[in-house]
């Protein structure tokens, strides 16, 4: 290829922001152990925790949970506070208007966690009798609707992985059903477009968000390096720019609202799985669940 017909064709490579270990898993909480999960998700290997779901509460403390041990945990410095323990597999998480937070458990589906008990209530199930393939994560929009992805063991062999909706009057809708592995949802900061990060295929969707449930023209939006795993967990910042975490090539890829990229954050000195991130309440700060060391990152993220 002649010099400078790169830049044709290619965006400028994305600037570099490096990360720091915000947080670790506290020996007190890891016992390595082999699980039903670790079976199908890790070849069997004994792990002691799996971090995901990272999210902010009203008080402004941040929670994560950890799937193959049903946990709850609200991040300190130091110690771990344990909010709930079950015999379930939280992935995402998301806090509800009233305090309450809100899992997407890929066994038990859609619950609600009482943190102040520690009391966990179903709100979703099923699908008018049919079971779920495995929720995975969700994000609320303005009216208390809650999205969110049901994507089970879907892929390019199955692409039938679901987007829900689900109203606050108890109405549900399927936004998508043809998801290879829809896995992170995000809204942008207008309300009116949705998000999706789909595993298998190494891609994150956008669509137009309508009320009556139409959806077209769905689009791939951002492609991810094809690899051993595609885009994960996603989060949208202040200036509508959308955060994609990257497990497999151990990355988060931060891109422009047209698709551009902007960020390259390297998490790979301390692990491949970073699998989740989320905004802290100061709106700049970006945190990252790293769940191979079981670590907690963060990085500023420069203003645009």
């Amino acid at each position: 290829m002649p010099d400078g017909q790169a830049g044709t064709m290619w965006f400028a490579p994305p600037r570099e922001v490096p990360v720091r270990a915000f947080a670790t898993l506290p020996e007190a909480h890891r016992a390595a152990r082999r699980t039903a999960w670790s079976d199908a998700n890790r070849a069997g290997a004994a792990i002691d925790s799996f971090l995901e779901g990272p999210c902010f509460n009203a008080a402004g403390d941040l929670l994560v949970t950890d799937i193959p041990n049903g946990r709850i945990f609200r991040v300190g410095t130091q110690a771990w506070d344990l909010v709930a323990n079950y015999a379930g597999w939280p992935n995402g998480m998301a806090a509800a208007p009233d305090g309450a937070l809100l899992i997407t458990d890929y066994r038990l589906g859609l619950l609600r966690l009482d943190p102040r008990t520690g009391t966990i209530a179903p709100v979703l199930e099923t699908l008018v009798s049919e079971g779920l393939k495995g929720l995975n994560d969700l994000v609320l929009d303005a009216s208390g609707a809650i999205l969110m992805t049901d994507q089970g063991q879907t892929g390019l062999q199955d692409p039938s992985g679901r987007v829900l909706r689900l109203w606050p009057d108890e109405r549900i809708d399927r936004l998508i059903s043809n998801g290879p592995s829809p896995n992170g949802i995000a809204l942008n900061r207008a309300g009116t477009h949705c998000y999706v990060a789909m595993t298998r295929s190494a891609e994150v969707w956008r669509f137009a968000l309508r009320a009556d449930a139409m959806v077209a023209k769905a689009h791939c939006f951002f492609r991810v390096p094809a690899g051993t795993s595609g885009p994960d967990g996603l989060a949208v910042d202040g200036a509508d720019r959308l955060f994609v975490a990257n497990p497999g090539h151990g990355q988060i890829w931060g891109v422009d609202p047209h698709g551009q990229p902007l960020f390259r954050l390297d998490c790979t000195g301390f692990g491949r799985m970073p699998t989740n991130c989320c905004f802290a309440p100061d709106g700049r700060t970006l945190l990252i669940t790293e769940s191979q060391s079981g670590t907690v990152l963060a990085a500023e993220i420069p203003p645009a």
